[in-house]
């Protein structure tokens, strides 16, 4: 009410300075116009703010839930078996939750435009100011600072072009789907599509300010961690040869549409069912030595690790972020450079680690006197005679 009541009294006043000063050129009133003026566009723009801050939200919270829906179809968050159903669906069920975001995502840019005009109207009415001020004869007069618009877009139009790209890939997909397709070819198409736009869309959410600085966090962290093994498996697949730095950069786009392009799938560079099944296979193939090289390798880690005390998960040749997390724990134990890689300072400080531990073993059993053997042991051991109290001199 307080709010309201200002920009009531702002609004009064202007026509008020306005119909007093109409055809005068009295420098006093020419300020109190200009003045009035700077009052009612901050209130203009601390309307347009809380506008687009309801738009943001109302934005943010049906992103989220388009990304649920397609992630029946992309399988991102959640691994589901396909069915005809999903197929004959698809260009249904996505329909309202996909028409809510792009509705709300349109809304937002609206809003933010807003903030943007208002701001320059601030700026405008701010100079207006100024030039009055500067009019008067007094001479202690400060001209009002000027506001700084903000011009830059709510996200970027790489982001924006990515998600209207994948959205016109699913929907030449979903048309393409006839009741001849085959499921196995339709799910494929569907699923790679869906990938796609699922991982556009996660992209606009973050690049919105959607999430929190944790759940931001915890994104960054997810993603650098599957596009490190991802790229480790291209690499023993042949097709990546880049630095394995858990960055989704060019390189490993590059490389996945290789797979898809070897495969005879579609090629979108991201990893949908059909490019993870072709990759395995491939590593089946030409790495049928080097993948067993690389879970002989993880178990030998998982093993060292669980005899440390550091590792209590099963030792299954399979790399996680939890072993990571754990090898990056015994790192800081052995006081080289936490990684979370087996790298050569970390081989190094633990084979000294053993090489210590081994010499303390040594120096234990030199310390500890070893038993004498009992007369029955030593006549066996020696063949002799054995010699009884009985004996005598004998």
């Amino acid at each position: 009410m307080r709010a309201r009541r200002e920009r009531v009294c702002a609004v009064a006043m202007a026509i008020a300075l306005s119909a007093a000063g109409c055809g005068s050129g009295d420098p006093e009133q020419q300020v109190q116009r200009a003045e009035a003026q700077v009052t009612l566009k901050q209130q203009a723009l601390t309307d347009a703010r809380s506008a687009f801050e309801e738009a943001s939200s109302a934005f943010c919270g049906s992103s989220r839930s388009y990304v649920v829906a397609l992630d029946r179809y992309g399988d991102i968050l959640h691994s589901t078996a396909p069915t005809v159903g999903d197929v004959r669906d698809a260009g249904t069920d996505l329909a309202a939750p996909g028409g809510e975001a792009l509705a709300a995502a349109e809304t937002a840019v609206d809003a933010h435009q807003g903030v943007a005009d208002a701001e320059q109207d601030l700026a405008d009415a701010k100079a207006a100011l100024k030039r009055a001020k500067n009019g008067q004869k007094a001479t202690n007069s400060n001209a009002t600072p000027e506001s700084e618009p903000s011009a830059s877009p709510l996200v970027p139009a790489s982001t924006v072009n990515q998600v209207e790209a994948a959205e016109a890939d699913l929907d030449a997909a979903v048309n393409a789907v006839t009741d001849s397709t085959p499921l196995a070819q339709a799910t494929r198409e569907l699923n790679a599509a869906a990938v796609a736009l699922e991982v556009a869309w996660m992209g606009l959410v973050v690049d919105a300010g959607c999430l929190t600085p944790e759940e931001e966090q915890q994104a960054q962290a997810a993603v650098h961690d599957y596009t490190k093994r991802l790229q480790q498996s291209l690499e023993q697949a042949g097709y990546y040869d880049g630095p394995v730095d858990g960055a989704y950069g060019p390189a490993t786009v590059e490389a996945v549409e290789s797979v898809q392009r070897e495969h005879d799938l579609p090629v979108t560079g991201a990893v949908d069912k059909a490019t993870q099944a072709a990759l395995q296979s491939d590593l089946s193939k030409a790495g049928g030595a080097a993948a067993q090289e690389a879970v002989a390798s993880t178990a030998a880690v998982q093993q060292t690790l669980k005899l440390a005390g550091y590792w209590d998960g099963p030792v299954d040749g399979e790399w996680t972020p939890e072993l990571t997390e754990a090898l990056t724990r015994f790192q800081k134990e052995l006081g080289v450079k936490q990684t979370g890689a087996v790298d050569p300072a970390t081989l190094a400080a633990l084979e000294e680690a053993i090489a210590t531990a081994g010499q303390v073993l040594a120096d234990i059993r030199d310390a500890v006197p070893s038993p004498e053997p009992s007369p029955s042991a030593a006549s066996t051991t020696t063949g002799s005679p054995s010699t009884s109290p009985s004996d005598g001199t004998g």
